[in-house]
């Protein structure tokens, strides 16, 4: 077999492994808190062109994951309820009504909106694979390749309806136009660059930072070019100005699509009732004055996301996290669940060769200015994903929204090709080392190690955490939502119910539930939904009481000066006897 074969081949295995633990571990996963929201939105975008639903988000991904349910016979849209006739953005109501209220197969619907996410992730897997062959060589892509393949939060993420994945796609497909446009301007790469920005921004709002990235990285081309003339800042200028144009063209023809039955005056309404405590009136405003124009209503639907997502990062939610609790972010927040939730091997593998080449640049004392500028010139590549990682770290620890390590989750692919080369470049330099055969085994041992993290995670791919974090069944006392408990298990707890001898006697129990699956649908009258926040005493002896991670550590936090509302109320359960958890995120107590 040829060598070409090969790299190929194992580029395939690496891939299908993916797709394998993905489509294996996610039918047992019962519906997560953001699908119940992005899901029916797409389903309503697709059949009613009709935009009312979670503005929040734009709405490429949502299409996608809708689109399968188009081939679907017989599914009832509830236009005639009051979540979606009646009030604003009423998308939790319509979407539990949507899928567990109108004699809808839930189930069926939910799996098959999650299969366009299953590929797409495999699509990201390509690109990555593609990236890191044109720029670097097949060794780097294979590594790159192998690191997202066998990723516990890939994989966990890879398999549900959200934007996550997609933007981490939207970001690598834009990074790699704009090198390609800015070492070749015309007029070809001009217009993919175009088409790349507008799917980024198509994804998700967050993506909007491409465009200081752009300006940085513009920078430092035409200064490691020597290409700081007027003549050559104009001709990169005018063509940036042409592709701004196409974009705005692109997201306006898109918009226009999906609010073509959205009445004009029902969305000036709506826009003028969501953003009416806004701080940022200039901006409410233009999205009011936009929207009272027929041609520009579809780009005051976009300002209206692009001001619901600003806020909602800037003013942040309830978070839990080392034991604490507290509205808005922690500045640790998302550097200690990258630490906790990414493959301890592969932080060690990060440390060992940060360390090897820092001390190797340290002992080289004869570099000057002129050193620097071509290194960096050469290394452009690696330069322009730095300076990503840098901007959209910097603006993750500087806002409040600390819900999941998801969110930093578009740096991971970058950070996996740094890594790779970094290894690359090592095994070179160490070919005639007397060292060689100890470097292989460690390298080795943790490759091996990284590989059996993710195996034995199966099927809690979304509860991961390292050795560090406790592990799968141990990470929910560091930090809860999307990192850990989702309302992924309700399926589990249903199963068990069913088929346990211990469960089966059970024939009503009470429940504290976080996530997007309905408790009616799955148990009727036998789930009684438990409102954590009410005093111990008033809780029904000789009951079951089962309550999710994320609900009892909410009721254990210690609450942060100036946190103001309800604070542990379930440390009384410290002294129950627990009895079951199902899947990772379900604590089952019988209450004496």
């Amino acid at each position: 077999m040829s060598k070409n074969k090969i790299i190929y081949f194992t580029a395939f295995f690496l891939l299908f492994s993916y797709f394998t633990f993905a489509i294996l571990s996610v039918k047992d996963d019962s519906l997560t808190f953001d699908e119940l929201s992005h899901l029916p939105a797409g389903y309503s975008y697709l059949t009613k062109r009709d935009y009312r639903l979670n503005p929040e988000h734009p709405p490429l991904i949502k299409d996608l994951a809708a689109f399968p349910l188009l081939f679907l016979k017989n599914i009832n849209f509830p236009k005639n309820h009051p979540s979606w006739t009646e009030g604003v953005n009423n998308q939790w109501w319509f979407g539990n009504q949507f899928l567990f209220k109108s004699g809808n197969d839930a189930d069926k619907i939910i799996f098959l909106g999650r299969i366009p996410m299953i590929l797409l992730s495999v699509l990201l897997g390509i690109l990555i694979f593609k990236f890191s062959k044109e720029y670097f060589n097949e060794y780097v892509a294979l590594l790159v390749l192998f690191f997202f393949s066998f990723s516990p939060n890939f994989i966990a993420h890879g398999r549900l309806v959200t934007t996550d994945i997609g933007v981490t796609f939207g970001i690598l497909l834009y990074i790699y136009s704009l090198i390609k446009f800015l070492n070749e301007p015309n007029l070809k790469r001009t217009i993919l660059l175009s088409i790349s920005l507008s799917l980024a921004l198509l994804i998700k709002f967050s993506t909007i930072l491409l465009l200081p990235f752009t300006f940085f990285v513009w920078l430092f081309y035409l200064n490691l070019n020597n290409k700081f003339s007027f003549k050559d800042i104009l001709f990169y200028l005018k063509r940036f100005i042409f592709a701004a144009f196409l974009v705005i063209l692109i997201i306006s023809t898109f918009y226009y699509f999906h609010i073509q039955n959205y009445p004009k005056e029902k969305q000036i309404s709506d826009t003028s009732l969501i953003l009416e405590s806004s701080p940022y009136k200039s901006l409410r405003n233009l999205t009011l004055f936009f929207a009272n124009h027929s041609i520009s209503r579809p780009i005051a639907q976009y300002i209206l996301g692009l001001v619901m997502a600003t806020q909602r990062t800037a003013f942040g939610n309830t978070v839990y996290y080392l034991g604490k609790i507290k509205s808005g972010g922690f500045k640790s927040y998302f550097p200690v669940v990258y630490l906790l939730k990414e493959p301890l091997s592969f932080h060690i593998l990060t440390i060992s060769l940060i360390f090897y080449f820092l001390f190797k640049i340290l002992r080289n004392k004869k570099f000057n200015l002129k050193d620097i500028k071509n290194f960096l010139n050469t290394h452009f590549v690696e330069l322009s994903l730095i300076i990503f990682i840098l901007i959209y770290w910097f603006t993750s620890l500087m806002g409040n929204l600390n819900i999941g390590v998801r969110h930093i989750i578009p740096t991971f692919p970058l950070i996996y090709i740094l890594i790779s080369l970094m290894v690359f470049n090592l095994f070179k330099e160490i070919k005639d080392s007397k060292y060689r055969k100890l470097i292989i085994t460690f390298f080795s041992v943790l490759i091996i190690w990284y590989v059996f993290s993710s195996i034995f995670t199966f099927p809690y791919y979304l509860s991961y955490f390292n050795e560090l974090g406790g592990g799968v069944f141990g990470g929910y006392r560091y930090v809860v939502d999307s990192n850990y408990d989702w309302g992924q298990d309700l399926k589990r707890l249903k199963n068990w119910l069913e088929n346990s001898s211990e469960a089966r006697k059970i024939d009503k129990f009470y429940i504290d539930y976080f996530g997007g699956a309905d408790l009616n649908y799955y148990f009727g009258e036998k789930a009684i939904p438990w409102d954590g926040k009410k005093p111990k005493e008033e809780f029904p002896r000789g009951n079951y009481l089962i309550v999710c991670a994320n609900s009892l550590q909410g009721g254990r936090g210690i609450p942060v000066k100036g946190f103001d509302l309800p604070t542990g109320y379930y440390r009384w359960l410290d002294k129950e006897k627990l009895i079951k958890r199902v899947g990772t995120t379900l604590f089952v107590y019988y209450i004496p």
